[in-house]
């Protein structure tokens, strides 16, 4: 019971199923929980590629950016400071180390990505939003 309980503490899970979801992923593995995801997300045959970095931090919330294609300047749902997207709003979504990144955050990075080519063509962000304040991100 203990090792269930315990099992997401152990970073190779966290690498071992980004591998099983994104099988060409760059690792950069820098301490137990500082871990850079570096893949590319296929979101549609019609939308480019984009190339993405999602850092592990164990409790804290997960960086993700996108690296390519460039994002536009002031692109909704971006926290400025850190350039890194807002994936969820902490009121409804608290991330644990025991969560998975390959699970929640590699999901809503491409629906995001969805979300942002649908906003260039049309102007509108359609997906889900909370109006917030936008708290400092710890890097």
């Amino acid at each position: 019971m203990a090792y269930f309980r315990n099992k997401y503490y152990n970073t190779d899970i966290q690498v071992e199923a980004m591998k099983s979801r994104c099988p060409k992923l760059k690792i950069k593995k820098r301490g137990r929980y500082d871990i850079e995801f570096i893949t590319d997300l296929f979101v549609k045959p019609e939308l480019p590629i984009y190339t993405v970095s999602i850092t592990y931090r164990g409790n804290q919330t997960p960086l993700v950016k996108v690296i390519k294609p460039e994002l536009v300047e002031n692109a909704p749902h971006i926290y400025k400071e850190s350039k890194t997207l807002c994936l969820y709003h902490p009121d409804n979504y608290h991330w644990t180390k025991e969560k998975l990144i390959a699970k929640d955050i590699v999901s809503w990075t491409a629906t995001w990505i969805y979300f942002y080519e649908v906003w260039l063509q049309k102007g509108k962000w359609y997906g889900p939003e909370v109006h917030h304040i936008i708290p400092k991100i710890q890097q």
